[in-house]
């Protein structure tokens, strides 16, 4: 684990929308020219996101400057979005977001997370890659390639053993 001593968690609340959607909108830009469109998570609805789904926040300075939105499901965790603010990037956080998911996927009783990401985020893929995550299908979706990623948790046994 990459040691940020500045960086706190904390979970979502309703009056954190508006930043959340500041933050995804700001991370998710810099793809907007390479798939010649807003990529989905730019265009969710933020105050319905937080208050149905769980997100932890990455805090420094009492900024917000990452975040993580899962699903817990029947037999894995669902990593719906991670990201962290431009400014930010490039020292862990995003790294220190997804094993907050894999504590959590722990503690329910998963033994494995999953995402999606689009194909031309070739940055993204390859952290994904890099922390453990397996490519498992590759779909079209929207003129580009929509790329389905898992991850086994060592020593977590699988749902329902």
């Amino acid at each position: 684990m990459i040691a940020n001593p500045s960086i706190r968690f904390r979970p979502a609340e309703p009056a954190d929308a508006a930043a959340i959607r500041d933050i995804v909108r700001a991370a998710y830009a810099r793809w907007v020219p390479v798939i010649g469109r807003e990529p989905l998570p730019m265009r969710a609805d933020y105050d319905k996101a937080v208050a149905e789904h769980p997100f932890d926040l990455a805090v420094e300075d009492d900024r917000i400057v990452g975040m993580i939105e899962t699903l817990l499901a029947d037999d894995h965790l669902w990593v719906e979005n991670v990201c962290v603010a431009p400014q930010a990037q490039g020292r862990g956080i995003g790294r220190l977001l997804l094993e907050r998911a894999e504590s959590k996927a722990r503690a329910a009783g998963r033994a494995e997370l999953r995402l999606l990401t689009n194909g031309a985020f070739e940055a993204n893929v390859s952290l994904y890659r890099k922390l453990g995550y397996a490519i498992d299908r590759e779909e079209p979706f929207l003129n580009g390639t929509t790329i389905y990623m898992s991850k086994r948790l060592v020593g977590c046994p699988p749902t329902g053993t």
